[in-house]
């Protein structure tokens, strides 16, 4: 079959079950953007092969077409010349994703570098203290007088500093999916931010959609920031895309990504 016939065939499917394109976004949270642009067959308007092939996995199937089938032509027909088109664009994004990773490198190291200044700084002058104290005659044992028979209790316990809790650790990694179990059982707060496109979808325990509607689940552009406070939930479920183009923050900490799986998964659980 010609590759013309993979939009048509998708489309003709749609039209035939009654579905709109809003219809279609409803049930897969695909922008109607793409859904067109499948139909249309102008598949480098999706940002990444990637995406390609699951969107028009996901279109296939919620028109009861064979999405292996569908997958099949594409990749055959047509999927060469999209990655070719879009690596075009890919050195750009790359230098200025370096750029910004450099950038925020540097600054996420110079409280570190600050810290590190003050704790010698501190040494130096309590070692210059020590010294001057040492060399000082009136320190010695004959000129303390009543004061050198004070004597210090060895067995007074040291007072303990409690470190700050975390607000969450690492539970498991099982493939794709991370479980981090959270040390607050009243607060989940997610913030999203991206420095190129990645495909972005928050639920919670109940399968709920938790991203700002009504766009919902879709692909975040570079530079975007998501906030989602979601206390009254148990735990939360987002999976990304390009997880190099997608920083998440949890309860004020960043998440570290545990694996290179694309896709993957982050669980968030209360205690």
């Amino acid at each position: 079959m010609n590759l013309i016939g993979i939009g048509a065939r998708l489309k003709e499917a749609r039209i035939s079950k009654g579905l709109t394109l809003e219809d279609l976004q409803d049930s897969t949270k695909i922008q109607q953007r793409y859904l067109l642009a499948i139909e249309n067959e102008e598949f480098q308007v999706i940002p990444g092969a990637f995406y390609v092939r699951v969107f028009i996995k996901q279109y296939a199937e919620s028109v009861d077409l064979n999405a292996e089938e569908i997958l099949t032509l594409y990749q055959d027909e047509y999927e060469t010349a999209v990655q070719e088109e879009q690596e075009k664009v890919v050195p750009a994004t790359m230098q200025r994703s370096a750029g910004s990773k450099q950038n925020n490198t540097l600054k996420e190291a110079m409280p570190k570098i600050i810290v590190a200044l003050f704790i010698i700084m501190i040494f130096v002058i309590v070692y210059t203290l020590l010294k001057d104290k040492a060399a000082d005659p009136a320190m010695d044992g004959d000129s303390l007088g009543s004061n050198s028979n004070v004597v210090t209790d060895p067995q007074t316990d040291p007072v303990e500093i409690e470190k700050p809790k975390q607000p969450f650790e690492h539970a498991s990694t099982s493939g794709e999916t991370s479980i981090y179990k959270l040390s607050d059982p009243e607060t989940i707060k997610l913030v999203i931010k991206t420095t190129g496109n990645s495909w972005i979808s928050v639920t919670d325990q109940n399968g709920e959609e938790r991203m700002p509607q009504p766009a919902g689940a879709r692909v975040l552009q570079e530079g975007e920031t998501i906030e989602i406070e979601a206390n009254d939930a148990e735990s939360l479920r987002i999976r990304v895309g390009n997880y190099e183009n997608a920083e998440l923050t949890v309860n004020g900490q960043r998440v570290d990504y545990p694996t290179d799986l694309v896709p993957q998964n982050i669980v968030l659980k209360k205690p």
